[in-house]
């Protein structure tokens, strides 16, 4: 890879740092803590400005699908809608239900932004930028991501509402299962790359060789966690307002409840990036060699396709209910992840540096998902089938009214 001359973020950098050691005569050390502190409030920042962008996106991708027309009064075509939403948010009057568990009723919408936002320190914009290259980045995203499900369980146990209780109920009972297929899957491209750094799982490929090619199952295992854990149509039993009022944030207003909706926006672009990231090669493309500015404008396209897929699944699938959910999480794709997880790794030992690598890990892949089909497809069927007690015997067929008068 080209070092880029005109790299902005480290011309920055350097410039910071010969002014606090040289002019401030700062140590070594603290200027370093201090940079640090600096890029992860301009990361933090930057992520919520994506959240404010993804409102009037969303919105409008929406109207669209539903032969609407969406935000069109503040500012040209609407743009300046987010800022309209953030200040009413802002302005609104703060409510706390008397009984309220104070500490943690106001921790849980913090705990479900920031969940969202430590994320982000291990997601590579580029191959250079990046807040922290862990070498065990994966492992660290699936810890702070789960933060989220606490942040469910304390609104809705501490807002002291029936409602927002059973709501937390079934949002972490369903957050918790989906969590199984979803780590699952991740651990998929770390065999295949062999690491667990995020930015050595992008470098392990080359441009086109992406992981997805080698395990399309995965991929699909991932996206359909991903729509569970965010809690987004066709599985946003997480509110499901039809039936809970508005789920386990029911008791939430004002800017608390604005924070709510910060963490699933930003959780669903996230989720995005993370599959730009680990399947499909992420800041890598053509030029990127020559050129790494362009690693930052595929990363953006890979991530701005797969939110454009978090969007059409919202406004085209209706709600499934819960126990739909949970037996398509145990019964269907937990099985077939712990079959992926354990079949990829011994083929992938086996055609290692042989050139049909991908043709036989993608026929794996194939042949696992026609055979899972047809055993769901048969579990479908003998589900539906209805089942009567006639005489004393379980039949498959109600009798006939001769047969009942006999």
């Amino acid at each position: 890879m080209v070092s880029d001359p005109f790299d902005p973020v480290k011309i920055i950098a350097d410039w910071l740092r010969d002014l606090m050691m040289n002019t401030w005569n700062f140590s070594g050390d603290l200027a370093a803590v201090i940079l640090k502190a600096i890029g992860a409030f301009v990361i933090a920042g930057l992520v919520l400005m994506i959240f404010i962008v993804l409102t009037w996106v969303e919105r409008k991708v929406a109207a669209r699908f539903q032969d609407r027309i969406g935000p069109n009064r503040v500012g040209p075509r609407g743009v300046l809608q987010p800022i309209a939403d953030a200040l009413k948010m802002v302005t609104k009057e703060d409510t706390t239900p008397k009984n309220a568990d104070k500490v943690a009723y106001n921790l849980a919408p913090i705990l479900s932004v920031f969940s969202v936002i430590m994320m982000w320190a291990v997601i590579p914009f580029t191959e250079k930028w990046i807040g922290a290259d862990l070498n065990v980045g994966v492992l660290y995203i699936a810890a702070v991501g789960s933060f989220g499900v606490l942040s469910v369980l304390m609104a809705g146990w501490s807002s002291h509402n029936k409602y927002a209780l059973l709501g937390a109920f079934r949002g972490v009972a369903q957050l918790i299962s989906y969590e199984v297929p979803l780590f699952l899957s991740l651990l998929v491209p770390v065999l295949l790359a062999r690491n667990m750094g995020v930015n050595a799982i992008v470098r392990a490929p080359a441009h086109w060789k992406w992981f997805a090619w080698m395990a399309p199952l995965a991929v699909v295992i991932y996206l359909v966690s991903s729509l569970a854990e965010v809690g987004r149509a066709p599985f946003d039993l997480l509110e499901a307002e039809s039936e809970l009022v508005a789920g386990y944030h029911v008791e939430y207003s004002g800017m608390k409840f604005g924070l709510f909706q910060a963490g699933e926006f930003l959780h669903s672009f996230t989720a995005g990036a993370l599959m730009a990231i680990l399947f499909f090669g992420g800041w890598q493309g053509p030029g990127v060699d020559q050129y790494p500015i362009l690693g930052l404008v595929y990363m953006i396209a890979k991530t701005a396709v797969f939110y454009f897929i978090f969007i059409w699944s919202r406004v085209t699938f209706p709600r499934v209910r819960i126990d739909q959910i949970m037996s398509l999480n145990w019964k269907f794709m937990v099985p077939l992840s712990l079959v992926l997880l354990m079949g990829i790794p011994i083929l992938d030992y086996f055609f290692q540096n042989d050139p049909l690598r991908i043709p036989v890990l993608f026929g794996f892949n194939v042949f696992l998902a026609v055979v899972a089909l047809g055993f769901a497809s048969r579990g479908v069927k003998r589900g539906r089938r209805p089942r009567v007690r006639f005489e004393g015997r379980p039949v498959a067929v109600p009798p006939k009214e001769d047969e009942v008068a006999a």
